[in-house]
Formats: structure tokens, sequence, C-alpha cells
């Protein structure tokens, strides 16, 4: 678990460049637990590929037998790698577009594991395997600035090069407003059409109906929402979804 803390560490320092992590760190046997034991029964790759399509929901931590193999795969090149098929995809269909310039094209944007990476938090905490502490994570971010995820970043700018405006959209509740604010700007997210939190009138409905409610506003206000990237398919699923949805992986924690 050390060794996956220190190599994590190593990842968010050199988060603006490719990882100068061995291209082999990811390749665990997936059958296998965070010491490398066969766990009967439980393949941690079809996990993972369980997670991403949907197949498995509603779960509330990494199981614990497959830590190694989701930490492994976190720091290692494959999680960026599959972040730039998203993104690059995004950016090839942004510039098929014809946009019209009116200022009303928007893009929505998810910010925890989307703009910004808590794998700084996880990798401290098992990687998702442990039930999360809010407290905890309250308290980590008070102190420690969340780095960009490079891909996101490289997809913000070229939208703000071709005269489209984000709308930050998450489940981060109103209270966090300033300090988000200030991360994204430290991250490099220097401005934005719209800034939107959770706030307290949602409290009890899922990310699913928060998310859906606030995109039917922005319609409602005549944007025109030609995008949206999130790394749960609560940010993506209900309606409207946008012209086009793109979907990063996250098989740490679980947002319905």
């Amino acid at each position: 678990m050390l060794l996956l803390f220190f190599l994590a560490t190593i990842v968010v320092a050199s988060q603006g460049s490719d990882l100068g992590l061995s291209h082999q760190i990811h390749l665990l046997t997936p059958k296998s637990g965070s010491g490398g034991d066969y766990v009967p029964g439980l393949s941690c790759l079809s996990w993972r590929l369980g997670v991403e399509t949907r197949n498995i929901i509603g779960w509330t931590t990494v199981p614990k037998e497959c830590e190694g193999y989701v930490g492994l795969y976190m720091i290692g090149h494959q999680y960026r790698e599959d972040s730039k098929v998203a993104t690059n995809e995004a950016i090839f269909y942004v510039k098929s577009l014809k946009l019209t310039g009116d200022g009303k094209d928007v893009w929505v944007f998810d910010i925890d594991e989307t703009s910004l990476s808590l794998l700084p938090y996880y990798a401290a905490h098992g990687f998702g395997a442990e039930p999360l502490n809010s407290t905890l994570m309250r308290q980590w971010g008070n102190k420690v600035k969340a780095p960009a995820l490079p891909e996101s970043l490289k997809l913000y700018k070229k939208l703000l090069s071709l005269g489209i405006k984000v709308v930050f959209l998450t489940g981060r509740p109103e209270d966090l407003r300033n300090l988000t604010a200030t991360n994204l700007k430290h991250a490099g997210y220097h401005t934005w059409e719209k800034l939107k939190l959770k706030a307290s009138s949602y409290t009890g409905k899922t990310a699913l109906e928060y998310k859906s409610t606030e995109r039917k506003k922005l319609e409602k206000n005549g944007y025109r929402i030609i995008g949206n990237i999130g790394d749960q398919w609560s940010d993506l699923l209900g309606t409207p979804t946008g012209n086009r949805t793109f979907k990063l992986p996250n098989p740490m924690y679980y947002a319905g």
C-alpha cells in the first residue's frame, strides 16, 4: 500500500506530462488481489469492465481483493490512455461542428475525477476499497489543491479556443463554492460560464435527478448543450443529456 501511495505521488508530480512510470505497472494478473494471490471467482478486470459499462451499479466500495488491481490501473499508464480515448474523441467531434457563434453553445463538465483528480486522496485510502470518510476528504480538500486531469484540461482549452462556453456541474455542496473555484483556477481552469454546485434544496435527490434538473435549467435559459463529459453515469443519463456524452473511467467510487 505504501508503494502504491508513493507511486501515486509521483503521478501527481508529473500531472502535466506523460507518466514517468513503467508501462508495465498496470499489467497485473486480472485474477489477483493486492498481494498477487489468486481470488477464487473474481476477475478484477471483469469487475472494472462491469462498472464502466454500468452492468454493476449501486456498489459502495471496491472489492478488497481488487484494491491492488484498481490502484495499479489508476497510477499506471492505462488510466491516462483510457481518458485520452474519451477526450480525443470529444475534440474530434467538436471540431466537426458548425457553430453559430451566438454565445449559447455550452459544454458541461463534471468536476471530481473529470476536471480535477482526487487520486492523491484515494491513493492514501485504498483506491476506493475503504468506505468514504467525508470528514477526512473535506480536511484533505481544505489543505490540498486537487490537480487537473490533463486530458480534460486539454479538452477545456480546445473548447474555449472555438468559442464554446464551459459549465461546471458538480455534486459538491454549495458551501464548497469558494474552495472549488480557487482549486479550478489553480489547476488551469481560469474561466467558465457557470459553476453549479448542489444546493440544499436537492437534499434527498439522487445525483442523476439533480444533474438532469440543472441541465434542464440551462436549456430553459437558452443554452445549447453540445457536449457533456463525466466519470459517472449519473453525469450523463437523464434528460436532457446534451448532443453528445463522453464517459471517463473511474473504478474507485460510484455516484448514482
